[in-house]
This record gives structure tokens, sequence and C-alpha cells, in this order.
């Protein structure tokens, strides 16, 4: 077993063991309830280019049930918009809720083997934080994921990573996030 495949399995049991007492310290928390945890990850992207082709649709949801380990949820328009060529009931996303073991899997898969294969890379972003202890996570090719066949590729396509966090503010999820392991940008 590699070093990545280690990494994947051990994020939940080292969170549990090292980094929940590291951070209790480091924050300054009385109580071991107290400390940031990661909640769920939402996994989405849009399918409005392709919103007619219902054979595509099935192609991008199969690839990002292979990304994340999860069939995607198909989110459909509540009304019809004229200017966007958009009928009620059309397709417009897809999006994958992850929690326990599935989300510490892929919050590992991310920062150990798919962060480190974007070109130029230089971090993830420090102002992509709302404020109340959530991050937001925007990857232009889905193609980073080793799960993916560059040769069977459908069409290229983005995704969004949202991380909800039980922190109460930006600065309390950066240093949950940074104990995970993510590599935030250097100044």
């Amino acid at each position: 077993m590699d070093d990545d495949q280690e990494a994947m399995e051990k994020l939940k049991e080292k969170f549990e063991k090292e980094l929940k007492p590291r951070l209790m310290k480091e924050l300054g928390k009385a109580n071991v309830y107290e400390v940031p945890r990661v909640e769920k990850v939402v996994v989405s992207t849009g399918v409005g280019a392709v919103k007619e082709d219902k054979e595509m649709i099935s192609r991008i949801a199969g690839e990002i049930a292979r990304i994340t380990g999860q069939q995607p949820k198909i989110n459909q328009s509540r009304r019809s918009v004229s200017a966007f060529k958009l009928r009620t009931g059309q397709v417009v996303g897809l999006t994958v809720t992850l929690r326990g073991d599935r989300m510490y899997d892929f919050i590992a898969k991310l920062i150990n083997v798919a962060l480190p294969r974007v070109r130029d890379f230089r971090g993830t972003l420090l102002k992509s934080f709302d404020g109340r202890g959530n991050y937001s996570l925007g990857i232009r090719e889905y193609s980073i994921f080793p799960e993916v066949r560059y040769e069977n590729i459908p069409m290229m396509f983005g995704l969004e990573v949202n991380i909800k966090t039980t922190a109460k503010n930006s600065e309390e999820a950066r240093a949950l996030l940074t104990a995970l392991g993510f590599p935030f940008e250097k100044h």
C-alpha cells in the first residue's frame, strides 16, 4: 500500500487521536466538543451547457459518482427562464453530499492526490472562507482526480467543493483545515 492510500485511510483516526487535542490546545477550548470538525462536504457541478442531452448528463453523473463514491442527486430547475432557454423540470446541476467515512476519504484524496496534480498550483485561496466557518473550493477540471481516465472524458467540467464545519468563524475553520493538511497559499 502506498503512502497516499495510507493517508486517506487514516485521516479520520488521525483527526480523532492527534489533531483534535492539538486544536483544543491551539484554539484554547476547554471542552473537546467545542473543537471544530468537518460536518459535511458538498460536491456539485452545473450542467447548463448540456441540459438537453440526457446521455451526457448520465455520463457526467457517472464521473462524479466515480470520484466521490456516491451517486449524485439531480437538481432540476424550479421555474422557466426564457432568456436562458430553461424550462421547469430541466436538469441544471448534480450534487453529492458526503458525510462520515466517505467525507474523510474524499478530503484525503483531494489534499494528497488531486490538488498536487493541478497545473501551476500555488495553494488554495484564503479568501474562500465565508466568515461562518465554511470553505468553498472551485476546481476547473475534474480530470485531476485519479479515478478519471483521460481518454474516456465525455467533456471537461468543473466542480465546486463546499466544506461545512462546526467552526464559529474563519480563523477556527482555517486552523481546522490547516491541521487536516489543506495547502493554503503563502503570502
